[in-house]
């Protein structure tokens, strides 16, 4: 869960005033996402239009903004472009943040409710859009690219110590010691096959096209009308295809893990190559960075407070029968 960050209420209302004209009437904290260096609000005035904000740490963070108005501009209708501030810039710097506004739209995102079949068929239709954007040299420059790197699969390797040593921590962190130990075969296979795969595809050469990098069920919301956004593009990639395909059916947070969902995705992304063996590392690459993170918080840290059970529950349920790590074995025997 994401925690308020350290800006008062006021400081942000005065700027939304001094520099998009907003006259906030109620700033209201939205305890949404993961990411710890971003907090996210519902700005309402006194006519009730309402804005949704978004106040990240640093001032870094232009490159998604243009991602999100290149996607825009390509007519890409499932996206939702910042609203600009009074000078025309897309995001403002207010003390050691940046501040993004957005229109507020009502709705619910994938992890709440089930697309329709129309809304999994346009789903696949933007996300093919996109893929095929020709992004332009200037923006390929600033946008990371697919190196395959062993960053998690290493972070998750220096926890095998840990996992194996005399327990200790809190009850959270016994916990995830217990079931860690349990299924330490599993997060092992996990690590190697992804180390295996990553080597193998470093050797080859392959299209790589803009990727949204992470377009699981919760960042896509479903509006009340019916229409979908694709929303939080803070880390597009340039990179196989597969990057953003292997979340189509990936089972992350135990949903979108239905063949017949499937079906509709592609009928709406179009005939493609789905090359498996880039499908299978990314499905296990992701389950590891999950790993490395969940078990860096929980294990080395006391930190986290009332949210390190929910961390431990969304760790165990990656394990489940037609969960993630099930999904991604599964999807490496379809090769293998």
């Amino acid at each position: 869960m994401i925690e308020k960050q350290f800006l008062s209420d006021q400081v942000i209302i005065n700027c939304l005033n001094a520099n998009y004209g907003i006259e906030v009437a109620v700033l209201t904290f939205l305890p949404l996402g993961a990411d710890m260096s971003a907090s996210v609000y519902k700005a309402q005035t006194h006519d009730q239009t309402s804005y949704f904000v978004k106040l990240k740490r640093g001032h870094n963070h232009d490159i998604g903004i243009e991602i999100v108005e290149l996607v825009h501009d390509a007519g890409i209708k499932e996206i939702i472009p910042p609203v600009k501030t009074i000078i025309g810039g897309s995001t403002q710097q207010i003390e050691d943040f940046t501040l993004i506004v957005y229109p507020f739209v009502n709705g619910q995102d994938g992890f709440s409710i089930n697309l329709t079949d129309d809304q999994w068929v346009k789903l696949g239709h933007a996300l093919r859009q996109v893929h095929e954007i020709d992004v332009p040299q200037s923006i390929q420059n600033r946008v990371r690219r697919e190196v395959y790197s062993p960053k998690w699969r290493e972070v998750v390797r220096s926890l095998y110590t840990h996992i194996e040593a005399e327990p200790s921590g809190d009850a959270v962190a016994l916990k995830l010691l217990k079931f860690m130990k349990e299924n330490i075969l599993s997060i092992r296979r996990l690590v190697d096959r992804a180390e295996q795969l990553g080597q193998e595809l470093q050797d080859q050469s392959h299209k790589f096209v803009l990727c949204h990098s992470d377009i699981h069920g919760g960042n896509v919301l479903i509006a009340g009308n019916g229409n979908i956004y694709i929303v939080d593009w803070d880390d597009p990639i340039i990179a196989p295809k597969e990057r953003d395909l292997m979340f189509i059916g990936g089972g992350v947070a135990n949903v979108w893990n239905k063949s017949y969902e499937e079906k509709l995705f592609y009928k709406g992304y179009g005939t493609t190559e789905v090359n498996l063996t880039i499908l299978a590392y990314y499905r296990h690459e992701r389950i590891v960075e999950d790993i490395a993170e969940y078990g860096n918080a929980l294990l080395l840290t006391i930190a986290g407070g009332e949210d390190r059970q929910e961390m431990c529950k969304h760790f165990i349920a990656m394990f489940e029968p037609n969960g993630v790590v099930d999904i991604a074995f599964k999807t490496d025997k379809s090769f293998s």
